[in-house]
């Protein structure tokens, strides 16, 4: 092999780290996707791990993996083959076989591809990327164990530290194909296990180690650059969605000048948020673990009607739980934000992967004629600006909001600029004694906005404004506990009519692509980066396409029936059997257009398959 160096710049690139849930792969996809959005890219990435808390090491169930892609523009998700992966044992090999390219670099461990270990992979033969049919890969060959006991053996650390610091070696590796500089990384450790110098010491050893087997072997004849973005002046950010989403929270309660209150219990992909907001003390975040997902919610309810911005966090089986007492919310009409990040259902289904099965329970999943405001994240970064309309809608309008996110968002991450509050809107709760125009001895708890329908909001202390509230129908004059048949059907028809009503204060629905298009990409929530992506490859082979991806579902825009009515064909693309599909339908029953396109796997849309699909739905007659 030629030891000329040569690097090549190329536009992007995807990497996954992958070996055992013990094998530090999180954190080294975490270290290397944040240092290349310091150091000016684009990322996206996709933590992708077991639902086993600890499998059997080196087995087929117990892999763990995290993408990213990184590039100068255009990075919308985190790509469907990956151009190096790193597979610290053959299970990991094995299993992201199957999204490797041509030409891919395969980083390997040749200490973990032992017979014993081909064996707990179920290879049957002891060359396994013949046995896969991978002759079309790079393959580079690395003792990584024994190489970082080496370089760690005056280290102090007993063995098993020594052997948790091979992700580091590996990370090394790469930041060299990559020419990452490492004095970022090592920051970003000192960062991690500041608490803990021998591990800071060892890990960052391990890493430049790494990194000089790399660079004195030239492993390969190429190495290679990724331009930087251009981007706006400020202070940028490595950021997943459950962080975004606690942030933006936070953002909203400083806004709204609240105090800002979390009632939360832990559940799979969820639990980020309340572990962010715990932090937060600086801000006079109240962030509380109940006992269960109902205390939880009631929690929230109670800090709601004292007057906080309340929220509470869980995941799909949770939101079943918290179902009667959302129905107290809306009957009590208290402003609450719910968020659902949503995994693969249903029961506990597959609790690390994700789906946007939750729709219809979002919508309808309560008892009675229980209306509220749903809106759906599309990426990690707009999980702040989600969490933050959420709060206002569900401060300005007085009711429950549920923010849909998912697994594949939340723990996603991508590059987020901070962004300065004065570009964010205040947030106005309808507070009895600044908005209510009569005198104080005439008002009752239901009394409304004639515009909106919002009830005023009596903070309790609130002078003259004593009152009561609670699951019961009230009377909508006096508040008091009623039976009344005109009455409840009056109640049932106002709640409803409010939540309609905020469709005036939400933008309507935009459309991008071709103009003169016949065919509609429609999607909702987290699919946005591979649906945009899809549309882009669409055009780019001569097709006439538009897409238009929904962040507001109840209420929609206001154009929505007109946009979708302008298309000859509107393919609606969900990870689910046709929810929102069979929500617009039903919404609109004029409308004949809508095709649907449904995965269900728990993984991220195929941007390739996609393309697939909708040509053959664009070409049917």
């Amino acid at each position: 092999m030629s030891t000329n160096r040569v690097v090549t710049d190329i536009k992007q690139v995807t990497v996954r780290f992958s070996g055992d849930s013990g094998d530090g792969m999180q954190l080294s996809g975490t270290l290397f996707s944040t240092l290349s959005a310091i150091f000016g890219n684009e990322i996206s990435t996709f933590p992708d791990f077991p639902a086993e808390i600890r499998a059997p090491q080196g087995s087929l169930h117990g892999v763990s993996g995290f993408q990213v892609r990184i590039g100068a523009k255009d990075v919308y998700n985190s790509g469907d083959k990956t151009d190096v992966l790193v597979a610290m044992n053959p299970s990991a090999l094995k299993v992201n076989a199957q999204f490797l390219k041509k030409g891919s670099i395969v980083i390997y461990d040749n200490d973990s591809f032992k017979k014993r270990d081909l064996d707990k992979a179920k290879f049957e033969t002891e060359d396994p990327f013949t046995e896969l049919n991978l002759n079309h890969v790079q393959t580079i060959g690395i003792d990584i164990t024994s190489l970082t006991k080496a370089s760690l053996e005056n280290s102090g650390l007993e063995n098993k530290d020594i052997l948790r610091s091979k992700n580091m070696f590996a990370l090394g590796v790469v930041c060299w194909l990559f020419n990452r500089p490492l004095e970022i990384a090592d920051k970003l450790l000192e960062q991690k296990f500041g608490k803990k110098p021998a591990l800071v010491e060892a890990n960052i050893k391990a890493l430049t180690d790494g990194y000089n087997y790399g660079d004195n072997l030239q492993l390969t004849a190429t190495t290679y650059n990724i331009d930087v973005k251009e981007s706006t002046k400020g202070y940028y950010m490595d950021v997943n969605g459950n962080t975004a989403t606690a942030y933006g929270l936070i953002a909203a309660a400083e806004r709204a000048g609240l105090q800002l209150f979390l009632g939360s219990y832990p559940i799979t992909p969820a639990t980020d948020i309340l572990h962010e907001l715990t932090k937060r003390k600086d801000f006079g975040v109240k962030a509380l673990q109940m006992e269960d997902e109902i205390a939880g919610i009631t929690s929230a309810i109670g800090a709601s009607f004292a007057g906080c911005l309340a929220a509470t966090s869980t995941s799909g089986p949770g939101l079943s739980l918290k179902s009667e007492a959302i129905g107290l919310a809306v009957m009590t009409e208290l402003p609450l934000v719910i968020i659902d990040v949503q995994r693969s259902g249903p029961s506990t289904g597959m609790p690390t992967k994700s789906e946007q099965t939750d729709l219809r329970q979002a919508l309808y999943g309560r008892n009675g004629e229980s209306p509220l405001v749903v809106i759906a994240a599309t990426s990690p970064t707009d999980c702040f600006d989600s969490a933050f309309e959420a709060s206002k809608i569900a401060l300005e309008h007085m009711t429950p909001v549920i923010l849909l996110t998912d697994g594949y968002i939340a723990n996603g991450s991508s590059a987020w600029r901070i962004p300065e509050m004065e570009d964010y809107p205040e947030i106005n709760p309808p507070y009895v004694d600044k908005y209510y125009n009569g005198n104080a001895e005439d008002w009752k708890p239901f009394l409304r906005n004639e515009v909106t329908d919002v009830r005023y909001w009596g903070i309790p202390g609130t002078p003259e404004f004593m009152h009561r509230v609670g699951g019961l129908e009230k009377d909508r004059f006096t508040g008091v506990i009623s039976s009344n048949p005109e009455n409840h059907q009056f109640m049932i028809d106002i709640r409803q009519n409010k939540i309609e009503r905020i469709a005036d204060f939400i933008p309507e629905q935009e459309v991008m692509g071709d103009k003169d298009a016949e065919t509609l990409i429609v999607g909702w929530g987290g699919t946005y980066g591979h649906l945009l992506e899809a549309t882009l490859h669409l055009q780019d082979s001569g097709k006439k396409v538009a897409f238009t991806q929904f962040r507001h579902i109840s209420p929609l825009p206001k154009n929505t029936h007109d946009l979708l009515k302008g298309y000859k064909k509107v393919i609606v693309a969900e990870q689910n059997s046709g929810q929102f599909a069979a929500y617009l339908s039903s919404k609109f029953q004029d409308l004949s257009n809508i095709h649907k396109f449904n995965r269900i796997e728990g993984q991220p849309f195929k941007v390739s398959e996609l393309v697939k699909e909708f040509t053959k739905i664009m070409e049917e007659a």
